[in-house]
C-alpha cells in the first residue's frame, strides 16, 4: 500500500507560480512511477505530467509543456510539480498518483494509488 498526500495548492493570479508537493508513505516511493493529473468541474480527470522510477524520464501534456516541471526526491519520498505562467484554464483539483507496473503513462487506469487532491485556482 502507498499513501499519497498532496499539498501546495491555492489561489494565484494568472501568470503566477505554484509548487505542488506529493508526500508518499508506505512502500518505498522509488519503486513507483508517478504522475500528476487534474480535474476541473464538469470535466474528466486529465493527465498533466509523469516521472519515471528513477526520475530520468519526464513527460507532459501539451497544454502544460514548457510551463510545468515534475521532479522527485526519492530520499524524501516526495514528488513535485512546479507550475509557472499559470492560466485560468489551469484551475482544477490536482492529484498525484503512483504506478507500480508498466502501463500507459497518461491513462488514469494505469495508476494504482491516488491522493485526495489539492485545489489550484488561477484568477484572471
Amino acid at each position: 500500500q502507498v499513501q499519497l498526500v498532496e499539498s501546495g495548492g491555492g489561489l494565484v493570479q494568472a501568470g503566477g507560480s505554484l509548487r505542488l508537493s506529493c508526500a508518499a508513505s508506505g512502500r518505498p516511493s522509488n519503486n513507483y512511477a508517478m504522475g500528476w493529473f487534474r480535474q476541473a468541474p464538469g470535466k474528466e480527470r486529465e493527465f498533466v505530467a509523469f516521472i519515471s522510477y528513477g526520475g530520468g524520464t519526464s513527460l507532459y501534456a501539451d497544454s502544460v509543456k514548457a510551463r510545468f516541471a515534475i521532479s522527485r526526491d526519492n530520499a524524501k519520498n516526495l514528488v513535485y510539480l512546479q507550475m509557472n505562467s499559470l492560466k485560468p484554464e489551469d484551475t482544477a483539483v490536482y492529484y498525484c498518483a503512483a504506478r507500480r507496473y508498466t502501463g500507459t503513462y497518461y491513462d488514469t487506469k494505469s495508476y494504482d494509488y491516488w491522493g485526495q487532491g489539492t485545489q489550484v485556482t488561477v484568477s484572471s
